[in-house]
């Protein structure tokens, strides 16, 4: 006697969501590509930012506005910090979206959550861009200078 192995979709059983419509093949194995390839430069990114900030020089205690803006001051910083910020929003962003294609069972649900997703991941995006690059290091409130440390003087 021989057992027999019904199909999985062969029963009266049938799953809730069933995705219909074009092939996504490529665009998914992107998505997938995407995740490993970010998540290896991200874990890069992530120490090396922890090693300047937490481990070289007084450690914690230095961190304050001068610090930051001394390392904003220099260009490699900035595109260091801005590749972190990228990263790590377009890597969360596409988890999340896979999180909701998952479980989101209404076409309606799905669709409002990703509009909802990408818009805070745009306007996160579009400031911690503008904050990087628009960061004054030596800044002036009514006329007087606010210390930086390392500000010229007027």
């Amino acid at each position: 006697m021989t057992a027999t192995i019904q199909s999985p979709r062969s029963g009266k059983i049938q799953p809730k969501y069933r995705r219909t419509g074009g092939s996504r093949g490529n665009f998914e194995m992107l998505a997938w590509l995407f995740m490993r390839l970010s998540g290896v430069v991200l874990v890069v990114l992530i120490f090396g930012h922890l090693t300047v900030n937490l481990l070289v020089g007084e450690g914690i205690h230095a961190i304050n506005f001068g610090f930051v803006a001394g390392k904003w001051a220099d260009p490699f910083w900035q595109f260091w910090d801005l590749a972190m910020l990228w990263l790590a929003m377009l890597h969360g962003t596409n988890g999340v979206r896979t999180i909701i294609n998952d479980y989101a069972e209404k076409d309606a649900t799905r669709l409002w959550l990703k509009i909802v997703l990408y818009a805070a991941t745009t306007v996160i995006i579009v400031l911690g861009t503008l904050v990087i690059f628009t960061f004054n290091p030596c800044p002036v409130a009514n006329g007087v200078q606010l210390p930086g440390g390392f500000c010229p003087a007027p």
